[in-house]
């Protein structure tokens, strides 16, 4: 029989509809049982496409006796992290405090009050490898909270204490000297030989990549470049890229990107088409320009839903294996394939008889261009239709709005660039989306077929959401997008900002939780602060507005230390630092949408960090775009930095050349 998550708008929490677990999702009234109980809550925090949460579901939430003793001592909440990351922060600072790791499934014991006295990860069903079995685990804390309350209580007071003490990083400056100095702080974990920063597990560091970047455009640093270089080609020819249709997994195991875990994040890509689109621009890396239209292609072939929004995650298993959707053995290759074109597939794509991956199977890795491309097309197009005919995995298709956001403001500039109108349309009906669904009563962070869930969005949804609107804005010339942006904006500036700089996690009316989330650091990513900070520093330059710069340069401060201590972890910030060092450029593309296109995609062409391009009719009706008017009748394009402007220029060639000289 169903428990009560057959009725969540999850599809991590429809999962575990039907186990025997009696499960709650968070709400007021399952503490409030806990209390009249006087049961400690169990809560299982985790996410549609984790591996190791499903390992724990088949292993321990499946299993009657477990389920039953769960239900006799505990009351059971189980909470979707990409749904409440809220309040996966709270109790994972809990986790990390307690074991010195963190990760998912996270099991964490609560008081009634939700206040944690016990935390830990993936639990098997048997004592392995020095770890209890979950049965012991549980039946020792059951104990412990019946027997022994007072020890309980005291472990409980001592990581509240903790957890109420300050996390707020020292303030400090983020100017060019210390953005400069970032650089060779990340060149001492970069490995040299497979890309990259640090060993195993290496996970794509698109934030970071994204700032060497702009830090490259700035001060022509050739290590900054090179250590994008690197990186880039390293992952797009490695088996974490999917060789076959697009798209990034999430992290690969080993340092040399082969062997992934293969779920496929919205939020990786989104952010990865970016960068290459970028390292593209800067560099014209024809492998630059293959990964951004085949990941674009990507996200509106695989993960685009009906209502026109981006699903959250490709699952990393099917048929009970994690992988099997995209590996392969020399025998397959030969059977599809012939002889002939079956072991030059297996040479060029590094199938080998031993495997890379598990059980004989190898991921596919592409180390070289292909001489014969024609060939090349023919094969990867049997291996895909081959492919078509296996079990897919699950998509988890709820809509996350600041995943959304970072997609729309990818696909958005891309689909200008490389004039790929599908893309830019495609981001403009995901924005409709987020505005008419997210946002038509207060601002929710999750939907389902089109349906608002109660879930609140948090800071990071403000930012990504409020950039991606202004995207939009610059590629449509529509200036209700610049609304829709400054109401987000707002209310980050009244409702999140704290008094002591920086800005908290969640709101000052939100749902209050044990202690109010603030991490200003970028994990997998954009931390709420840096992704507001983008969002900020973009508004002020259209709108010349003063109070959107200081609360950008407020988070951004709020940051520093983290910048410059643990640079990797700070990578979406530094980004917005080299915006705000370099100006950033406003550029105005002033006239009919046709006939401009050409200087709009000379404009979004300038690598100048964080330049803000808007393109659109006469009039348009916004700061920027106050007496910009066209040239001798033809489309004129306006840079502008402070509002103070160059000379107007009608050519895509003296667009750039104005694009690199002062403004005066």
């Amino acid at each position: 029989m169903p428990n009560r998550l057959a009725q969540a708008t999850s599809p991590y929490l429809q999962q575990h509809a039907d186990n025997p677990v009696d499960w709650w999702e968070w709400s007021a009234e399952a503490l409030e049982v806990a209390k009249t109980l006087d049961r400690p809550i169990l809560l299982s925090v985790g996410y549609a496409a984790c591996h190791w949460c499903h390992v724990m579901a088949h292993e321990s939430f499946e299993d009657p006796a477990t389920a039953a003793y769960m239900n006799d001592h505990f009351v059971n909440i189980k909470v979707d992290r990409e749904e409440r990351p809220d309040i996966d922060a709270v109790y994972m600072r809990a986790t990390q405090a307690m074991t010195g790791q963190g990760g998912w499934p996270m099991t964490c014991i609560l008081t009634p009050d939700g206040e944690p006295f016990f935390a830990g990860t993936y639990f098997p069903p048997q004592p392995r490898q020095g770890s209890p079995a979950f049965s012991q685990v549980l039946q020792a804390l059951a104990e412990a909270w019946r027997d022994r309350r007072d020890e309980v209580l005291t472990v409980t007071q001592d990581i509240m204490k903790h957890l109420g003490e300050t996390i707020d990083p020292v303030g400090g400056d983020l100017g060019a000297a210390e953005l400069d100095a970032a650089v060779p702080e990340l060149a001492k974990g970069y490995d040299a030989e497979a890309g990259g920063f640090g060993t195993s597990p290496k996970f794509p560091p698109s934030m970071v990549l994204e700032f060497l970047l702009r830090n490259a455009a700035r001060t022509g640093s050739r290590q900054a470049l090179d250590l994008v270089a690197g990186t880039c080609e390293a992952m797009a020819r490695g088996g974490m890229y999917d060789q076959l249709s697009g798209g990034f997994a999430r992290y690969s195991v080993d340092r040399f990107w082969r062997v992934p875990h293969f779920e496929k994040m919205l939020y990786d890509n989104a952010l990865l088409l970016r960068v290459y689109l970028h390292w593209w621009r800067q560099s014209g890396s024809p492998l630059a320009e293959r990964v951004v239209r085949e990941t674009g292609r990507f996200l509106l072939d695989e993960l685009r839903t009906p209502e026109g929004g981006f699903a959250s995650a490709l699952d990393a298993d099917s048929d009970g294996h994690e992988g099997t959707f995209y590996v392969w053995n020399p025998n397959q290759l030969l059977r599809l394939l012939g002889a002939e074109d079956g072991a030059w597939a297996a040479q060029l794509l590094g199938v080998t008889g031993a495997g890379t991956f598990e059980r004989g199977f190898s991921t596919l890795q592409l180390r070289v261009d292909p001489e014969d491309p024609e060939r090349w097309e023919r094969v990867r197009a049997q291996l895909l239709t081959a492919r078509a005919e296996r079990t897919r995995p699950a998509r988890d298709d709820k809509i996350v709005a600041s995943w959304n956001g970072l997609a729309i403001s990818a696909l958005a500039e891309a689909g200008v660039l490389l004039e790929e109108p599908d893309f830019t349309a495609a981001a403009v009906a995901a924005a409709e989306l987020l505005n008419d669904v997210h946002l038509a009563d207060g601002f929710v962070r999750t939907s389902r077929d089109g349906i608002a869930s109660g879930n609140p969005a948090v800071l990071e949804d403000h930012g990504s959401v409020a950039e991606a609107f202004l995207s939009v804005l610059g590629v449509t010339g529509d200036a209700v997008w610049l609304d829709r942006a400054r109401v987000l904006l707002d209310r980050v500036v009244d409702h999140f900002a704290d008094p002591e700089g920086g800005f908290f996690d969640t709101a000052d009316d939100a749902e209050t939780l044990v202690v109010r989330p603030k991490d200003a650091s970028d994990n997998a990513y954009p931390s709420g602060t840096s992704a507001a900070a983008h969002a900020l520093i973009a508004f002020a330059a259209v709108t010349g507005e003063h109070r959107y710069r200081a609360a950008a340069e407020s988070a951004i401060a709020s940051a520093a230390s983290i910048a410059l201590q643990v640079p990797r972890f700070a990578g979406w910030t530094l980004a917005a630092a080299e915006a705000v060092v370099a100006g950033p450029l406003e550029i105005a593309v002033v006239g009919p949408a046709g006939a401009r296109a050409g200087l709009h995609r000379a404009a979004l062409s300038v690598p100048s960090p964080g330049a803000v391009v808007v393109a659109g009719e006469v009039g348009l009706g916004i700061p920027l775009f106050e007496q910009r008017d066209l040239v001798d009748g033809h489309p004129a394009a306006y840079v502008c930095e402070g509002f103070v402007c160059r000379r107007p220029v009608t050519s895509a060639d003296e667009l750039v050349s104005a694009a690199g000289t002062p403004a005066g």
